[in-house]
This record gives structure tokens, sequence and C-alpha cells, in this order.
């Protein structure tokens, strides 16, 4: 058994623990009362996932995309999406010098560790599916040529669910590439409160650099050391079976849904300073990572179900496996 293979051990998630508490402390600093959205995000973030937001305008997505970017000491890039722009605009262009007589690229704006894509449902199409290649294989090609971003590279995406004139829906390929789907929603009154009384002037460009780029893709690559018990692969399968034979849901989540839940299970757990999953890893993340990718029948949406809803009736169906079980590796120490 190599490195790569050996379970992680206690200590290991400490340290872990201990960062991603520090980050989520700083980022904590710029967008008050969030604590548990911060906590997904970074969680998203360590499992190399992208975020969805779905969201009214002014709660603080921006503020918490780029406090992500503040604490690795990362770029962060900003696109507003909107009918006219075209998928050179997000990619990058190739450019005929004529002092070299050479095509030279011109990278885009998702050449940055953090891209905000903001309202990115009142692009096109063809300009949202720019985005797909880059989000799955962390490179773009443009004119035949291949170029990678930087990595760590999350994608933090917003769209209005109140103002809908003039949108293109995004299709469930795109919905796909997201790893969870976040609502930071209004804050707590004492939290805003605190925002009226000036309690959070600190700009996200205050925020020290905490940790770096090698530091983010270390803690995705401990992540996956985490130890999963058969049994709870075993419950995400059963869940995952539940939604593809629900009555109200045209569309269950694929394959691809459920590798993300376990990914983001693992670093969860991590995150939490345990190096093994636990049920309620698996219980807190089905929202968040399967709601998006829920396709409903046409008369569960004319009753106003969502799959956040549907979810939380299947878990609700679905024993968990007993607690009697030993969820920890054996190996570790």
């Amino acid at each position: 058994m190599n490195y790569a293979e050996k379970p992680l051990t206690v200590n290991e998630a400490a340290i872990a623990a201990d960062q991603a508490d520090r980050l989520a402390t700083s980022i904590e600093s710029v967008l008050l009362g969030k604590a548990a959205i911060v906590r997904l995000a970074l969680t998203a973030l360590f499992t190399e996932g992208h975020l969805l937001f779905e969201d009214v305008p002014g709660v603080g997505k921006t503020t918490l995309a780029r406090g992500i970017a503040a604490v690795l000491g990362g770029g962060w890039r900003r696109i507003q999406f909107t009918p006219d722009l075209l998928p050179a605009d997000v990619t990058g262009v190739t450019i005929f010098d004529q002092a070299t007589r050479q095509f030279e690229f011109h990278p885009g704006p998702v050449f940055a560790n953090v891209l905000i894509a903001d309202e990115i449902n009142r692009a096109s199409p063809k300009t949202q599916s720019a985005l797909l290649e880059v989000m799955e294989e962390r490179y773009v090609t443009v004119d035949g040529t291949r170029h990678g971003v930087p990595r760590p590279f999350l994608v933090v995406a917003t769209q209005n669910p109140v103002e809908m004139d003039g949108t293109y829906r995004l299709p469930e390929a795109q919905l796909d590439r997201f790893l969870m789907r976040l609502s930071l929603g209004y804050p707590d009154p004492a939290a805003e409160l605190a925002l009226m009384r000036g309690a959070a002037l600190r700009s996200p460009d205050d925020v020290e650099s905490m940790t770096t780029a090698r530091e983010i893709t270390l803690m995705g690559e401990l992540s996956r050391r985490v130890h999963i018990h058969d049994a709870l692969y075993e419950y995400v399968l059963r869940l995952a079976r539940q939604t593809r034979e629900h009555p109200a849901l045209r569309l269950g989540v694929s394959p691809r849904a459920t590798s993300a839940l376990i990914r983001a299970a693992r670093t969860h757990a991590m995150a939490d300073g345990r190096p093994f999953v636990t049920p309620e890893d698996v219980k807190a993340l089905v929202g968040p990572v399967w709601a998006h990718r829920l396709v409903l029948t046409p008369d569960a949406a004319l009753r106003d179900l969502t799959g956040a809803a549907l979810l939380h009736q299947i878990l609700e169906a679905t024993p968990a496996p007993r607690p009697g079980v030993r969820y920890a590796a054996p190996e570790a120490v």
C-alpha cells in the first residue's frame, strides 16, 4: 500500500480541520452570519468542485467568492454574463501579432483561481457551454490548442431566481457540472443589524492570504484518503435509487452525482476533524449536492414541490446504517 492509499490518520485529520477552521474564520470576518455556507463553500473548494448560488442580489455572493480568493492568495476574475457575451469573452482568443508575425493566445477571465460568473443564466446557451469544458477538464481549447487553467480552480456562478425575463435556463448537463447549489439568503436580524452599524466594513481586499494553491491541493489529496465504510456506499446507492424510482421525479441523480456526494462527504468529514465518514456527513450534503440535479415531473412542479423537499422525504424513508457500525478504518491511528 503506497502513501496515497493509506487511510487518513486522526492527527492528519486534526491538522486539516485546524486549517479549515482558520480559513473559515477569516472568510466569516467579511461575511457575517453565514458560517454554515462558508463551510460548504470550502468543502467545494477542497473537493475541486464548483458552486452555483441561486439568490437575490445584494446578499454577499461576490463577497464570499472574493473572500475565498483572498485567503488562498490566488487571483479572481468576475464575468457579468449578458445576452451579447461571446464564448471568446470567457475563454480567451488567439490574435495575430504583427511584430512577431505569430499568433498569440490572450487568456480570458477563466484563467484565475476563483471565477465569479455573475447571472450566468443571462448569457446564451452557446456562451454558457464555453464553461463546460473548463469546469470539468480544467483546460480550454482555443483554435485546436489546449490551455490549462490555474489550480485550484473554482467557479462561483450566480443566477437570480426572481427576475427571469430574458434568461436562458441552465441545461441539466451544465447543472451537473456544479458540485453544489447553495443559497445565502437574507442575514438573520442580528447579523443585519451589525451590518447596518458598520461591523463588517472590512473588505475582502483586506483579508490576508492564509494558505497557498499547493496547500489547497494537498487538502484535496488528504480528503481522498478519508475512509468510507461499505455500509455508507450502499446507503448512498439506496438514496440514489430512490431518486430514480420516485414517482414525482422524471430524472434522478446520475452516477456522477453519487461520486460527487462521496467526494464531498470525505472532505466534509476531514474538515470536521474525522478520518472517516458517518451518515451525518451524507445527510448534510445530500441537499446541496443533489437537489439541483433532479428533474421533477410536470405534475410535481405544478404542486410546487422542490428537489430539496423530495430529498428530505427520501432521507426520512431510507434507513441509515445502524448506529453500531464502526465507521473508522481499522488501520487509522
